[in-house]
């Protein structure tokens, strides 16, 4: 089964954002944030495009399926 790899941590970190900061940008708690960034939640489509948004990129960018 494939699984969702998430390069938010990366472009957090680039943009020197904390997880809470992030988390307060697009409405969810610090904790989701932390198990996006550790693959242990897949999160809604809307969810994806705000995190998206925040960092000027795509959700393609963001997020990809590994087999």
């Amino acid at each position: 089964m494939p699984t969702l790899k998430t390069k938010i941590k990366e472009y957090r970190e680039k943009a020197l954002i904390k997880q809470n900061e992030l988390a307060e940008l697009v409405g969810v708690r610090r904790e989701t944030i932390v198990h996006l960034e550790n693959g242990k939640y897949n999160p809604s489509l809307k969810l994806a495009m705000d995190i998206a948004k925040v960092f000027g990129t795509t959700v393609e960018e963001l997020f990809e399926f590994e087999d």
